[in-house]
């Protein structure tokens, strides 16, 4: 069945560009959200045998970023400078699932909702909803240095493998953040 060659990972994330291109950005990264069905329970190690009824209930053992629970964060995070302009081309490529994607930190200066990255940005946009099948393009810059964490705001999606980091390192700006211990 289609839905199952899709959670097996048969999907990817294609960009084309506008004639001329888009802008220049410092940073570009490709993400793309996936769920797995699995017929053992969440936490599982070693070979997991695929469940047809979790995935036609709609009932996700592991969401993942890139293909892997954990693919971006303490081993291949995302990595940028405090002042650079990071563009995300973000895509949902699980067959069930829309997400509510965010960069925990940040407030995306520009959003191309649907992928329609030739029409006018919507502009300092915090959560965006993107469809199983669809894609977005966000762009930000980076004022403070941190671990921003990217996430689909159904946050239990967290628990079940559903985070990645982008490390920004540079200068502080207390002007913008200050830790006040």
């Amino acid at each position: 069945m289609v839905a199952h060659h899709i959670t097996n990972g048969m999907y990817g994330l294609a960009v084309i560009e506008p004639e001329g291109g888009l802008e220049d950005v410092d940073r570009e990264f490709y993400v793309m959200q996936g769920d797995l069905y699995t017929v053992e329970d969440h936490g599982t190690r070693g070979d997991l045998g695929f469940s047809v009824d979790k995935l036609l209930d709609e009932r996700a053992e592991y969401f993942t970023f890139n293909g892997a629970v954990g693919a971006l964060t303490a081993e291949h995070p995302l990595e940028a400078e405090v002042g650079e302009d990071v563009r995300i081309f973000f895509g949902v490529g699980e067959p069930n699932a829309t997400s509510s994607f965010r960069v925990i930190g940040e407030i995306f200066d520009r959003v191309y909702d649907q992928g329609a990255i030739t029409s006018e940005p919507l502009r300092d946009v915090q959560t965006l909803t993107v469809a199983p099948g669809g894609a977005t393009m966000v762009e930000f810059g980076l004022d403070v240095p941190g671990r921003y964490i990217l996430v689909d705001h159904s946050l239990s999606r967290a628990e079940k493998g559903l985070a990645g980091f982008l490390h920004a390192e540079g200068e502080q700006n207390p002007e913008i953040f200050r830790e006040d211990r």
